[in-house]
């Protein structure tokens, strides 16, 4: 358990009541547009260019210390899978897990900041609409969504959480150890305990846009929960898509068939990745191509695929 540190949490409240709200980045080291957004807003906040008036809003602007320093994805391990308090954590994001678990029970709503490896436009992930089934069981859709359209990004994605099952299943079926508890993240936890969460994709890693895309959405989502004293701002969704399943890599030598972009439009039939063996891997619908990762390891997702939903029309 080597590496482990302190995580810096900055809260400003308001005088009057209102919503709890936690905005998190660098939940993987490696994605810093979420770290250098909310350290403006931070200063912002304190030097009163933001007022906080109702409610309370906590910053933490880094949340994985080992990976951020480290410029890494992980420290140890994924820390947005399998997110849980432990009794003997192992490793460092079990004990930063710990911290954020408490963290996240203590708020209403969550903010969580992220970036991609490919290129692509910015998305917001949401959970699913309201039910009592047996994966995600869900309440609280309606406030949830109503965040999720004002934030700034154009596109909205959902079905994280089935289709990962699906996933686990398939890595089971190979032979690979996988339990579908690593969907859970740091929205499903947040779900799991009786709030609503959000994690929005700012794009590229290194797009100098994206901590631009962060800091609009914190702002969005301050006027919208009503913890400052701004016009809320108006639904931006402009498209939805539905993430139905994940193609895993199964020899160092599959490969994907151009380079694709996050959110790239595809039509059935067309080739998204070749196998080692030379046959195709061809999209099964009219559809588009999520997370696709060209270096993509035995039993990794190689690419997601979605197709276009008609949940925010």
């Amino acid at each position: 358990m080597t590496g482990a540190m302190s995580i810096e949490a900055v809260s400003f409240s308001g005088l009057q009541r209102g919503p709890r709200l936690i905005v998190t980045g660098a939940v993987h080291g490696n994605e810093t547009c979420g770290p250098d957004a909310i350290s403006r807003a931070i200063a912002d906040c304190r030097s009163g260019q933001i007022a906080i008036q109702r409610g309370q809003v906590t910053f933490v602007p880094i949340v994985n210390v080992k990976a951020y320093r480290s410029k890494r994805r992980e420290g140890d391990r994924n820390l947005n899978r399998d997110l849980r308090e432990r009794v003997m954590p192992s490793n460092n994001e079990d004990l930063v897990g710990n911290v954020l678990c408490r963290l996240l029970r203590q708020h209403d709503a969550l903010l969580d900041i992220h970036s991609f490896r490919s290129k692509g436009e910015p998305f917001v992930f949401v959970g699913p609409q309201n039910n009592d089934g047996d994966i995600e069981p869900f309440g609280l859709a309606h406030l949830e969504s109503a965040l999720a359209v004002r934030l700034g990004p154009k596109v909205i994605m959902h079905g994280w959480l089935p289709t990962y099952f699906r996933v686990a299943m398939e890595r089971r079926r190979g032979g690979a150890f996988a339990d579908p508890a690593e969907g859970v993240g740091t929205t499903e936890y947040m779900r799991s305990v009786g709030g609503y969460g959000v994690t929005l994709e700012c794009g590229q890693h290194d797009d100098p846009r994206a901590v631009e895309v962060a800091y609009g959405a914190i702002v969005n989502a301050l006027g919208h929960l009503g913890l400052v004293d701004a016009k809320p701002s108006p639904a931006t969704v402009e498209k939805t898509i539905e993430i139905i399943n994940a193609v895993l890599c199964q020899s160092a030598d599959d490969r994907l068939a151009q380079e694709w972009m996050t959110g790239d439009a595809v039509t059935r039939g067309e080739t998204i990745a070749f196998r080692a063996d030379g046959s195709r891997l061809l999209a099964p619908a009219n559809g588009f191509i999520i997370f696709p990762n060209r270096n993509a390891r035995v039993m990794d997702e190689l690419y997601y695929f979605g197709v276009e939903s008609s949940r925010f029309n």
